[in-house]
């Protein structure tokens, strides 16, 4: 009996170092494959030994092995030149699918740290083993719907859908300064706003200082916004008047006349700062779209009917006291020194980036970049309890835990780590020991069943 169990735990320990080895081999071959976690065997005892008074005959019970991955074990980043090329920084996996449309439950919904995409004809973002990374789609003001738990608001991400883009202007700064010692015309004394007789947006005054801002419509094109001012007769004030050259651009309501969109004056305290409080020029102009319906009231203004273009609203920044930059009045010529306009006109799609919060952006030609989606980051309370399902990407098993989506860097989730990609955990050297104590130990497990056979045989040879 025990010559028997001896065999037999010979034959086990084969079997065993044989699993080991397999394991072995596939850490060695995949030392640079992207994401890949290596195999972990591990080796147990089969014995069962009886306590208690008696003669005990020990009878062998051999190994077995048990291999597991080492997920939650990270590989080293290393830097990489697609921008699609993406690695996670810390805990967590990116959520892919096999196929990135029309998907329906039975489709599984897998796990890796694989992150090699690439574009593949149809523009979906695709890694080497076939897999499509789904994302959180951004909404067109910039919010995302970030679900921890539901995978339906995923979306596969593609690059193809992304059209030209023009950007309507929202934000205009204007840097000048308006000389302190300006005569003072003797228009300013019969000066009046509303009547294009007596205001400068007509013509029929001529300003103290003027100059054309160009800003951008909600198609990308290009319209002229003027200033003019005129110095008062009051100390350290301007009549200031804005209107859209040419005037027939614009629709405007009562109070407004030859194109205007806002007057009022600009004031400034003593020391040539401006003087916000006792300032009635608007900060915000608001057109109405071209189609707008109804009549408009005092104050109000909207696109002409034949430019067919979109409502936008424009901040009109002129600085602060105490701030750098903005409209001073100073002893010195004045001058328009700068003026910041955001917003672009049509651009085609150029390039793709990711940043480190997961943040999938389209780059224009003409200088914008607009958010697309968002990659969430999965994490599962046991990484190690999850499943295999080949290509380096994995499934969730009651022993893992279910999922949680989180947005990079958020609870336990890694941020994403832009153009990197995650070496194998594998070490090299660890393996090749490993490699020889198997090798070691596969001998050793033959030489027990080369001598338990010996032993049978002699047991054999008593009965000649």
């Amino acid at each position: 009996m025990s010559l028997n169990s001896a065999l037999a735990a010979g034959a086990s320990g084969l079997i065993s170092n044989s699993s080991a080895l397999a394991g072995i081999s596939d850490n060695i071959a995949n030392v640079n494959t992207v994401g890949y976690k290596r195999v972990n065997t591990n080796f147990f005892p089969n014995y069962s030994l009886s306590s208690g008074a008696g003669d005990v005959r020990y009878a062998a019970g051999g190994t077995s092995t048990l291999s597991k991955l080492d997920v939650s074990t990270s590989g080293l980043l290393n830097p990489a030149s697609s921008s699609t090329s993406i690695a996670i920084d810390g805990n967590g996996f990116f959520v892919v699918r096999p196929n990135p449309q029309d998907v329906t439950g039975f489709d599984p919904v897998l796990f890796t740290r694989s992150g090699n995409f690439e574009t593949d004809s149809a523009g979906f973002l695709r890694n080497s083993a076939g897999m499509y990374l789904y994302g959180w789609p951004v909404a067109s003001d910039g919010t995302v719907n970030a679900n921890p738990s539901n995978i339906d608001q995923l979306e596969a991400i593609n690059l193809s859908n992304i059209g030209g883009a023009a950007e309507a202007t929202s934000s205009v700064r204007i840097n000048a300064n308006l000389q302190a010692s300006q005569d003072v015309s003797p228009a300013a004394a019969t000066y009046d706003a509303t009547d294009p007789a007596l205001n400068m947006a007509s013509g029929a005054v001529t300003s103290d200082f003027q100059r054309t801002i160009q800003i951008y419509d909600s198609q990308g094109g290009v319209r002229s916004l003027t200033l003019s001012l005129l110095k008062s007769n009051n100390p350290n004030e301007w009549h200031a008047e804005l209107h859209v050259a040419p005037p027939t651009d614009v629709t405007t309501g009562a109070g407004f006349n030859s194109g205007q969109i806002a007057t009022g004056v600009l004031a400034f305290d003593t020391n040539g700062q401006i003087d916000a409080a006792n300032t009635t020029l608007p900060s915000t102009l608001s057109f109405l779209s071209s189609d707008a319906p109804g009549p408009l009231g005092a104050g109000q203004f909207q696109w002409a009917a034949a430019t067919g273009i979109g409502a936008q609203t424009i901040s009109l920044d002129l600085g602060a006291a105490g701030t750098p930059g903005g409209i001073t009045q100073y002893d010195s010529p004045s001058t328009l020194n700068s003026t910041r306009v955001n917003g672009a006109i049509f651009g085609s799609f150029a390039s793709v980036d990711v940043d480190k919060d997961g943040f999938v952006s389209a780059r224009f030609t003409n200088g914008v970049v607009r958010k697309i989606y968002q990659i969430p980051i999965a994490t599962v309370a046991n990484p190690n309890g999850m499943a295999t399902a080949g290509g380096s990407a994995f499934f969730v098993t009651p022993e893992s835990g279910a999922f949680t989506l989180n947005v990079p860097g958020a609870g336990a989730s890694g941020s994403i780590a832009p153009k990197a990609l995650e070496n194998s955990n594998v070490d090299i050297a660890t393996e090749f020991s490993n490699l020889i104590i198997t090798q070691r130990a596969y001998s050793a497990s033959s030489r027990i069943i080369t001598t338990a056979d010996e032993m049978m045989a002699e047991a054999i040879q008593m009965k000649r």
